[in-house]
């Protein structure tokens, strides 16, 4: 019968994901780990529901699932601490078990230590064995111990990584959903607006005419929020797809998209690339796009002539890209803020939703690296970022 206490069990279970695959390597390595600190020939890593024992990883056998009944774990793994076991043939738990009689195993030397989750329930073992019997030292039973928190902390990782992709991919749905739910009667209201400015008696009023504008003025700035705000949750979505990109094309794209829409203000774009960038060209166009653009528009605020410099080279951690700008600069102090998303900074005269920078550092953040900017020797703004090579 299925008690409360294994129905949880198995519902945990569950949610590691362990359970009919091939041996995960890292968990395989601590299986391995224990095996070798511990001198025996046979570890393994039990997971035990309410029917059958999983030996998800294994040293000296090969990994296989038995009943409950038959498991040596089942018999300990609830209770707190270590189990060991000089000779199991002695032990009146153990004498009758098919892995020391010998239908099985031939079990003498026992030792496991249970795999208990942060809410405290135990659900299996990391177990070693040895068919001759053996006393087990001090070290070698903390190390085991060790080893199985070790294991918990993996199963973790996994259930949180599974999970952070799940609710990654419902952020995405869900802000797809949104951006079309809110297109959608934002489209009909910027189509009322420019039948209404086209009614004579509307056209013939100054001050209707311009409240009409500021209206539709209003309604594109919103679409554009909605469509920013939409490529924001999608970034990480999709799994990365890195190869080599030379960045000088993309510039070169960014800035003709710019041109044709009015928006370079005459900028002078600079390209010093000596190496191609690890990175997935799609994301790398959308990253460059954003920072070179807010470099424009902001050196370009007041009336300046923008000076940009694009600049690609090897660190120790990975490749290093940062774009300088001849602007007012970051103060100190909002640095890190203005990598929020929705959050611009004390620089509030110029158009923007405050949306860029913080899409920018999800995409490096999904290639594994970091961003951060400094002052540029220009006197404006330098963003950096560094990707890791592999």
């Amino acid at each position: 019968m299925t008690t409360a206490d294994d129905a949880i069990r198995r519902a945990i279970i569950e949610e590691y994901g362990v359970l009919g695959g091939a041996p995960e390597p890292d968990l395989q390595g601590l299986v391995q780990l224990a095996a070798t600190v511990c001198g025996v020939p046979t570890a393994v890593i039990n997971i035990i529901d309410d029917r059958f024992q999983h030996q998800i990883a294994a040293v000296g056998i090969e990994p296989a699932v038995c009943s409950r009944e038959d498991s040596m774990c089942a018999v300990v793994f609830r209770k707190p601490g270590h189990t060991v076991v000089s000779d199991a043939a002695l032990d009146e738990r153990f004498a009758a078990n098919p892995f020391v009689t010998g239908e099985v195993a031939n079990v003498r030397f026992y030792a496991s230590s249970p795999l208990i989750t942060p809410m405290g329930v135990p659900i299996g073992t990391i177990c070693i064995f040895d068919d001759v019997p053996r006393e087990m030292p001090e070290d070698e039973s903390a190390a085991l111990a060790l080893i199985a928190h070790q294991i918990v902390d993996v199963l973790e990782l996994r259930r949180l990584t599974r999970e952070l992709g799940e609710s990654n991919e419902q952020l995405e749905n869900f802000a797809a959903q949104v951006a079309h739910d809110l297109r959608n009667p934002l489209t009909a209201l910027t189509g009322y607006i420019e039948l209404a400015s086209e009614v004579p008696e509307v056209a013939e009023t100054p001050a209707a005419s311009r409240a009409l504008a500021r209206a539709e003025s209003v309604a594109d700035r919103m679409s554009g929020m909605i469509a920013r705000l939409l490529d924001y949750a999608s970034v990480g979505g999709a799994p990365i797809r890195r190869t080599s990109v030379e960045v000088g094309p993309l510039i070169a794209s960014t800035m003709d998209d710019l041109r044709t829409a009015g928006l370079d203000n005459g900028a002078d774009v600079t390209v010093d690339a000596s190496v191609p960038v690890p990175a997935d060209p799609t994301l790398l166009g959308v990253l460059l796009q954003n920072l070179v653009g807010n470099a424009v528009k902001f050196a370009g605020a007041g009336g300046r002539a923008p000076a940009i410099t694009v600049s690609v080279g090897t660190v120790a951690a990975g490749v290093r890209i940062t774009v300088d700008d001849n602007g007012p600069g970051v103060p100190v102090a909002e640095r890190d803020l203005v990598f929020e998303p929705l959050e611009r900074g004390s620089n509030v005269d110029v158009p923007g939703f405050g949306i860029g920078l913080a899409t920018c550092n999800r995409i490096v953040q999904s290639h594994g690296g970091r961003m951060g900017i400094d002052e540029s020797p220009s006197g404006g703004a330098r963003v950096w970022m560094v990707l890791p090579s592999a």
